[in-house]
């Protein structure tokens, strides 16, 4: 049975040791110059270090670059993902076709991960990048169990990830909206925070129990869900589909919360891998990560066994 990779975000090089350390195959990391919705900003300078240290324990290092691109970004871009290539990353992670193109002049050769958040719906469009040089596809979070499964079984020569733990985004857009807010408001920009995990939220009137974190930083305003995915129970259907990657989102979590998580899920797969005949699942693997889980936010599957109408 194939071992899946265990996959983590991460905002600096501590955070990346500390989670390897744990237990992680892999770690994502990126500059908000060129990726959004990272946990923190690691530079070149400092993939320098990392890189060789995550490959001299077998771990893998992922560079983010799955900003929406404009014209002004672009000139950058190639001397960005030439560095990248230099420095020994394992891959990146992009949505923009810029950046696929700018890859085959600047870094031919460089492994692309696929990744367009809500419309990686279909073996279809991920075939189509996979002919384009992707060679993996990340699913979109909307997808249930019947529906991610299948279209693995699609795909013999891509890679597929899925996001099995963490925080989801539901909206994004490229404006400064809670700055705007504010000055709607009349208060200054400094009267409320903006940045990640700074305590802002949205509620809806009909749903006053769920909190929907809302921030903003450079690259414009991001609104994420109200609960985390949680598939720690359920992650043997997800081996026995050949799920290559089980993604852990970072973002909005503490260094401390996201290494427990970690080190269930290392715990539960390793235990799976061992024997899957005898598979018992331990709960204290479970409440390990319940013991830290912010109260207001559940964990729940996510949209796993949920019947998704697009």
């Amino acid at each position: 049975m194939k071992k899946p990779e265990l996959y983590i975000s991460a905002g600096s090089i501590t955070e990346a040791q500390r989670y390897i350390e744990a237990g992680a195959d892999a770690v994502a990391v990126g500059e908000h110059q060129f990726g959004m919705r990272l946990p923190g900003n690691v530079s070149l300078e400092e993939l320098s270090s990392l890189i060789p240290w995550a490959h001299e324990r077998g771990a893998k290092v992922f560079v983010v670059v799955n900003k929406i691109m404009d014209n002004e970004l672009l000139q950058a871009l190639p001397s960005y993902l030439r560095s990248v290539q230099q420095l020994g990353a394992d891959a990146v992670v992009f949505g923009d076709p810029a950046v696929l193109i700018s890859i085959r002049q600047a870094a031919p050769g460089m492994k692309l991960h696929w990744n367009a958040e809500m419309t990686s719906t279909n073996s279809e469009t991920a075939s189509y990048w996979g002919s384009k040089g992707a060679v993996r596809v990340v699913l979109a979070r909307e997808l249930n169990m019947d529906e991610t499964l299948d279209i693995k079984s699609k795909l013999p020569t891509m890679e597929v990830q899925v996001q099995v733990h963490g925080i989801t985004n539901i909206y994004h857009s490229k404006r400064s909206l809670v700055t705007n807010y504010e000055a709607h408001q009349g208060r200054s920009g400094q009267e409320a925070s903006k940045g990640p995990g700074d305590g802002l939220f949205l509620i809806e009137q009909e749903r006053k129990d769920e909190r929907y974190p809302v921030y903003e930083d450079e690259n414009g305003t991001h609104i994420m869900s109200s609960d985390d995915v949680c598939m720690l129970e359920n992650l043997n259907e997800l081996i026995d589909g050949q799920i290559d990657s089980l993604k852990i989102e970072a973002l909005l979590k503490s260094v401390e919360y996201n290494e427990t998580v970690v080190k269930s899920y290392r715990k539960a797969i390793n235990a799976y891998l061992a024997d899957p005949q005898n598979y018992v699942f331990q709960e204290e693997w479970l409440d390990a990560i319940k013991e830290i889980q912010d109260p207001r936010r559940e964990l729940s599957y996510g949209f796993f066994y949920k019947e998704q109408v697009y």
